[in-house]
């Protein structure tokens, strides 16, 4: 992975993006936007942010890189959100309250590759290429629902929708993300709703769950309790998609009653992409490692992902963009810093989202991708 870091000082946008360029085949590029300075007007830091996705679309069309999902972090998606520029074609489109922790308003994730061109099918984003079908489902949310019936619904329907497009959710569905309005309070509907949903597909620890981050979010609409995103890749053979565990590091999600895999992996003929799912500081036992210690904590959860990454063929020179969820801003400055130090150049985004399980006080996920030669499937 290469990476590169912009100031844009005429704009207060700070841009840091990776590339993965293979010998041959499809280049691909993730890029962070960030506010520098804090205290301007949503309107300000959005006209500027806006701008910085134009220049940097613009820049990255000149290699053929065109933006596949977008992810907008607000600090106050109600008023808000509906501020937000329609995109002039179709793209993967995530809004979600989590407000940056630089003091800021607004930050945004940008995930581009090459090659190409999205289409609105049955709801979702699809961008076919090479045989296979990359299809994105973003902003699902079922209002006025507890937890539990919208996370059954959510994934219910989803499934069924991709079935209707010939995709299959049990086999082909590598991630998902549900956003969590009160997450102390409507976790465990969260929980149970997958659990149940999972249950009647027989999906369960025998076979395989989906990689996952479970996490405080909140959407424009009050009514809405439960936000969820999903990345599906139809044309994928047997043994494409795997899972990743790190059993020296961390236990089994099912031990705690939880229906998600720690991380999941897509080989292809010339790359594999490496989905971290949202990690914590926790042993292989399920146990809270440096229970009240932020910067114990961080440590940790940092062996973790570096296990997880590990066991993939992987680690964090490979990594492409990393999201770090705080539970208290107040931790904002010692996290900051660590990550400063060691991950200066990896494009990321830090955001006030508490954790699953109130004693976790940070969180991370992130994507890597590294080169590979797999001649028994098509190249990305």
């Amino acid at each position: 992975m290469k990476y590169s870091t912009t100031d844009f000082t005429d704009l207060n946008v700070i841009m840091r993006k990776s590339y993965f360029r293979p010998a041959a085949g499809v280049a691909e590029c993730h890029v962070v936007l960030n506010i520098i300075e804090p205290g301007s007007s949503f309107e300000c830091q959005l006209k500027a942010i806006e701008s910085a996705i134009r220049r940097t679309t613009e820049e990255c069309g000149k290699e053929g890189l065109k933006p596949v999902m977008m992810r907008y972090f607000l600090s106050d998606a109600a008023n808000q959100a509906n501020l937000l520029e329609h995109q002039t074609e179709p793209i993967a489109t995530s809004i979600i309250e989590q407000p940056p922790l630089r003091g800021t308003k607004i930050a945004v994730y940008m995930y581009l590759v090459a090659g190409m061109t999205g289409k609105m099918v049955n709801g979702m984003t699809e961008y076919p290429h090479n045989g296979y079908r990359h299809v994105w489902y973003t902003g699902g949310s079922v209002p006025g629902a507890d937890s539990e019936s919208a996370t059954f619904e959510l994934l219910n329907n989803h499934a069924s929708r991709l079935n209707e497009i010939g995709i299959s959710f049990r086999d082909e569905c590598a991630r998902t993300w549900f956003f969590v309005h009160d997450v102390d309070v409507n976790y465990n509907g969260v929980v149970k709703g997958r659990n149940r949903m999972f249950d009647s597909i027989g999906l369960t620890s025998g076979t395989h769950f989906i990689a996952s981050t479970g996490i405080g979010g909140r959407s424009s609409d009050p009514d809405v309790k439960v936000q969820m995103d999903a990345y599906s890749i139809g044309g994928l053979q047997p043994g494409q998609l795997g899972y990743l565990y790190a059993r020296d590091h961390l236990n089994s999600t099912s031990e705690y009653g939880v229906a998600f895999e720690r991380g999941a992996m897509v080989d292809y003929g010339d790359r594999r992409t490496i989905l971290i799912s949202g990690t914590a500081s926790i042993d292989n036992k399920g146990r809270i490692v440096n229970p009240g210690n932020i910067e114990g904590q961080t440590e940790r959860m940092i062996e973790n992902v570096g296990a997880l990454l590990a066991e993939a063929g992987a680690d964090f020179d490979d990594v492409s963009h990393m999201t770090v969820y705080l539970r208290d801003m107040a931790d904002y400055t010692c996290v900051s810093r660590i990550f400063e130090e060691r991950f200066h150049h990896i494009p990321r985004v830090m955001v006030l989202a508490p954790v699953c399980r109130p004693g976790w006080l940070i969180e991370m996920e992130c994507m890597a991708t590294v080169a590979a030669d797999n001649p028994q499937f098509r190249p990305f």
